[in-house]
Order: structure tokens, then C-alpha cells, then sequence
């Protein structure tokens, strides 16, 4: 896993350098997570894998696939790709790609899992306070999971806060019983 992201990394700094000094961030991120839904597919990573297709002809399959969701630019990065046998990389480097993005805008993915649907008042509030804790700007998406019996866990890349009823529970058990 480890190895894969690091050939992913200079393919992903490169499209986000590109796509920066266009101002094109947003476009570029559609673009690559089209291309990458679309080579972990089963039936394209079976494609991508026949050794008697050449380079060319994978890249094109890929690009006749995502239609008019690549840009042109897109579409010559993953020609690029092909040609240094990379497609398989696609979706580690738009990983990386929206690591990069959301550094830049200081932004982060929270996921919120609750016991029960959060209003629109408690998921502002929410996405407000924590905006404030981690002094970034908050995507917040949010679950709901019946088992945890009130409160919520939130989760980001490197965090998760358990709030929840299930979640204190178990750490009194584990109390009680050391």
C-alpha cells in the first residue's frame, strides 16, 4: 500500500501543481474521480490488464469511457499514465490529489454518525464548533447508526471523537473490569 502511494505521489503533486496554476482544482477533481470510479471498475481493470493491449489503447478505453467528464488535460494525463504503465494508480493519485486540494483550502472531511438524523440547526452548529477546534472549514457528511444509543462519533482522516452513549458504556466497562 505504502509503495503505491509513493508512485502515486509525483503523478498527483503534478496534476494538483497544473491544476492550481490554472485554477482549475474543482475541474480536475471531478476529472479524477471519474477516471478513477472508472479504472476500479472490475470490468476495466480487467482491460487495463490484458498484456496484448498496448498503451495507447488503454488510455483510450479509459477516456471513451469517462466521456465529457475529462478535460482535455485530464485526458492527456492519463494518456501519460498509460504510457508509463501507471492507470492503475489513478485512484491513489486522486487520493492524493484531494489530500493536496483540501491542504490548500484548509478544508476538511469530517463523516458525523449519530443515533438519530441531525437537524439542520445541530449539523451547523456542529460543523461551526469544530470548524473552530480544528481552525478549518468543515465538509461535513453525516450517518446515522441506531446502535450507538445517543450522541455521535466524528470522524476525520487523522481524529475521531466518540461521544457516543455506546462508546462511554464500553469505556466504563473496561474501567470496572481492570
Amino acid at each position: 500500500m505504502a509503495e503505491l502511494a509513493t508512485l502515486a505521489r509525483p503523478y498527483a503533486r503534478a496534476a494538483f501543481e497544473h491544476a492550481a496554476a490554472e485554477s482549475v482544482l474543482d475541474g480536475w477533481s471531478a476529472s479524477l474521480a471519474t477516471a478513477a470510479a472508472v479504472i476500479a471498475s472490475e470490468r476495466m481493470s480487467a482491460l487495463l490488464a490484458e498484456p496484448k493491449k498496448t498503451a495507447a489503447q488503454k488510455a483510450d478505453a479509459v477516456i471513451e469511457t469517462c466521456g465529457d467528464a475529462l478535460s482535455a488535460p485530464a485526458a492527456n494525463f492519463i494518456r501519460v499514465m498509460a504510457d508509463n504503465k501507471r492507470l492503475l494508480l489513478v485512484p491513489q493519485v486522486y487520493e492524493q490529489f484531494e489530500a493536496l486540494k483540501a491542504a490548500q483550502e484548509q478544508s476538511v472531511n469530517v463523516t458525523v454518525t449519530s443515533a438519530f438524523e441531525l437537524s439542520d440547526d445541530e449539523s451547523a452548529r456542529l460543523s461551526e464548533a469544530l470548524g473552530r477546534k480544528l481552525n478549518r472549514k468543515i465538509n461535513m457528511s453525516s450517518e446515522v447508526d441506531s446502535t450507538l444509543i445517543g450522541g455521535v462519533i466524528v470522524r476525520t482522516e487523522d481524529l475521531v471523537i466518540d461521544g457516543s452513549v455506546r462508546g462511554r458504556l464500553a469505556k466504563l466497562s473496561e474501567a470496572m473490569n481492570s
